[in-house]
């Protein structure tokens, strides 16, 4: 057991090289703007009273509230670098310069970003005014936020053990990754009645737990997701379920 314990958090490790969780941790075509949605509309129609003086009503429809949400992971830091777990450190500089230097992004209707000094340093360096939303905020690692990787592992191998294999553990004191998973997807589900674009500047651990929610996959499918700073990842919602989107 020892021997496989090691074995992970050694993947854990080189998973946090490329910022990966454990340290840091359809749409309405429109015609004029080729690749935006159309605002939703509610539509009725009303007959005129007829001769007879009786007046009729056709019943209204409803159209489909179409939204895309666009996923940013923030940029690297020493944390991710060194395979921390996170706690609120600043981006590196290279990071700060490489987003600068992204394409630019499609308009949206909102643009929101996790309280993290990291996420809303992303969002400035990306040329994004963006309002910052707590239910988007990292994972909380409790007590061993700004611990290694290897630390747990020699001071706590079951633990460490309980929480990889475990999503519904705690023995960090912390957020289990079953409730990051609730709390990204209600989050998701609210944007969804919303309608239109929304980028979310957020966490490996947060966009991991929404594709999960989107595949409808099982917990443990967590870490299966690897999310690099900076990383970006699209999805639809048609207001009764959510797809990935991926384009050239």
């Amino acid at each position: 057991m020892r021997q496989g314990l090691t074995s992970s958090a050694k993947n854990l490790r080189h998973a946090g090289h490329s910022g990966a969780t454990v340290p840091d941790l359809h749409r309405l075509p429109n015609p004029q703007q080729h690749g935006y949605i159309c605002r939703p509309k509610s539509l009725s129609t009303k007959l005129h009273e007829a001769a007879t003086g009786c007046s009729h009503r056709y019943p209204e429809i409803g159209t489909t509230v179409n939204t895309r949400l666009t996923w940013i992971c923030h940029g690297a830091t020493a944390a991710s670098r060194k395979a921390l777990f996170p706690l609120d450190e600043p981006l590196e500089d290279k990071a700060a310069e490489d987003a600068a230097r992204m394409a630019a992004l499609p308009r949206a209707d909102r643009i929101v970003t996790s309280p993290a000094l990291r996420a809303r340093q992303t969002a400035d360096a990306l040329g994004l005014q963006a309002r910052t939303d707590p239910v988007l905020g990292d994972c909380d690692h409790g007590r061993w936020a700004g611990k290694s990787i290897a630390a747990i592992e020699a001071e706590e191998p079951e633990d460490l053990m309980a929480w990889m294999s475990d999503p519904e553990a705690v023995p960090h004191g912390g957020e289990s990754l079953v409730d990051l998973g609730i709390r990204v997807a209600g989050w998701m589900d609210n944007e969804s009645a919303l309608g239109g674009h929304v980028i979310a500047i957020s966490h490996a651990a947060v966009i991991r737990a929404a594709v999960a929610h989107v595949l409808r996959a099982p917990p443990s499918s967590f870490w299966l997701v690897d999310i690099e700073p900076l990383g970006i990842v699209r999805m639809t919602s048609n207001g009764r379920r959510w797809s990935l989107r991926f384009q050239h």
